[in-house]
């Protein structure tokens, strides 16, 4: 299928040229073969098999979201307003207990719809329960993804080498599928879930694979301290005192307890960190030091975590709070340019999941794309494109959504899910689960 897309305003997130005002892309076999202002020449447009007229919408790359939990969507507004290690404890992890297949496929869908409706396209899901049944709904949907089997490793050493065998199966059989579209990592769950020596397993395997590694880092002041207590180290130091940190690339969620000596110590390795600051804040956790960690050339993304500490998918809300945080926390306004948030957003999440050709508007790129109607009062006078996308827009401004050239909303219409049918069966499924004891 060729597309073209017209009469569009393209962030390109190209340096050399961020935005043409008034262009054209054009789009084969999945990728942007012509990317430029101006209107298509006749040439071009007998080329396309389809051609769709923008009519002045705003064209920018499909945004990344680089850590979730989509199993956790039923636990939307389940429990608010605790600290996390009581938030884990006593609310999510029991309720998680009872999910079974039907729910936790009922709460993935749900958030499908909500990513694709507010212009995400790449998404992080580490989670432990029926992945294979995540990447197989994946596949058929049409979004992009970086898939693991996470593991808590609170357990025997021979339940540990069944949760790792499980997630090494899941990696290879997944890795580079659905026409590239899925990768995979695998994934301990935290230092405060795995003991060193199952870390520093995982690590081997991941080596062996190939695959990069995430988990949750210094996400709560609780956390590092109590691991300096037990072992003497911050989490990220003892990290690389058990010669895990140089083995393989790393992605850490959250980052939010580290110190100057710890930023340091991060750059110095193959290193991203996944930025979350609504779920930070909304559990009291912190705000992590980004503008530090931007200055020692660290690559960063913007994660939303689950709704069930968010509570949306929305990564616009997630790029204005973020940005306003650290402008706020510095008491400086010049930290965090529109721009750079775009980036975290976009270029820096594909990055960060190591995917090499999304993340731009820019010829043999990957045609992951969304459009936004720019014809709202609050994005009005819309000719200042970047600073609305940061501190004016909406995740429902977005109408359109292609991800390989291929249309997965068009017209604020789902092309993929069946919405309504989504809605009914996540409520019935959260009753249901509600209910058991």
């Amino acid at each position: 299928m060729t597309i073209l897309v017209k009469d569009a305003t393209i962030v390109t997130m190209n340096r050399d040229k961020p935005l043409i005002k008034h262009g054209y892309a054009f789009v084969k076999d999945g990728q942007f073969e012509q990317v430029t202002e101006g209107d298509p020449s006749a040439e071009w447009l007998s080329k396309a098999e389809r051609v769709i007229s923008a009519k002045g919408k705003w064209m920018l790359p499909g945004l990344v979201n680089t850590h979730g939990h989509t199993g956790m969507a039923l636990l939307r507004g389940h429990s608010d307003d605790l600290p996390l290690h009581r938030w884990l404890e006593e609310k999510m992890w029991p309720f998680e207990a009872k999910q079974d297949q039907k729910a936790v496929k009922a709460g993935r869908a749900l958030a499908l719809v909500e990513m694709i409706q507010s212009g995400t396209t790449t998404f992080l899901e580490m989670y432990h329960l029926f992945m294979d049944d995540f990447a197989e709904m994946i596949e058929k949907v049409g979004m992009r993804a970086t898939l693991m089997r996470s593991m808590i490793g609170l357990c025997s050493k021979e339940e540990q080498e069944t949760k790792l065998k499980e997630a090494v199966s899941f990696a290879k059989t997944w890795h580079k599928q659905a026409n590239g579209r899925i990768q995979t990592m695998l994934a301990p769950h935290a230092p405060y879930t795995c003991p060193p020596p199952f870390i520093s397993r995982i690590v081997e395997e991941a080596k062996q694979l190939d695959l990069p590694v995430h988990m949750h880092l210094a996400e709560t002041k609780k956390e590092v301290d109590d691991h300096r207590q037990q072992y003497g180290f911050h989490p990220l130091e003892h990290l690389e005192q058990i010669n895990v940190l140089s083995a393989v690339p790393w992605l850490f969620a959250h980052g939010v307890h580290m110190p100057k000596r710890e930023i340091e110590r991060l750059s110095l390795y193959d290193t991203a960190i996944s930025y979350n600051p609504k779920s930070n804040l909304k559990l009291g956790s912190g705000i992590a030091p980004i503008h530090d960690m931007h200055e020692k050339g660290i690559t960063i993304g913007f994660g939303t975590d689950s709704v069930a500490s968010n509570n949306t998918l929305d990564l616009f809300e997630e790029m204005r709070l973020g940005n306003l945080v650290q402008k706020g926390i510095n008491q400086d306004s010049t930290l965090m340019p529109a721009a750079l948030t775009l980036e975290f957003a976009t270029i820096n999440g594909a990055k960060a999941l190591r995917f090499a050709d999304i993340g731009e508007i820019n010829i043999g790129q990957q045609a992951d794309f969304i459009l936004l109607d720019a014809d709202k009062a609050h994005l009005q006078p819309d000719i200042h494109v970047q600073s609305h996308l940061v501190y004016a827009a909406k995740g429902s401004d977005v109408t359109d959504v292609y991800v390989q050239g291929k249309p997965l909303m068009e017209q604020s219409t789902l092309l993929t899910l069946d919405e309504e049918k989504i809605r009914f069966e996540a409520k019935e499924q959260y009753q249901r689960i509600c209910k058991l004891t």
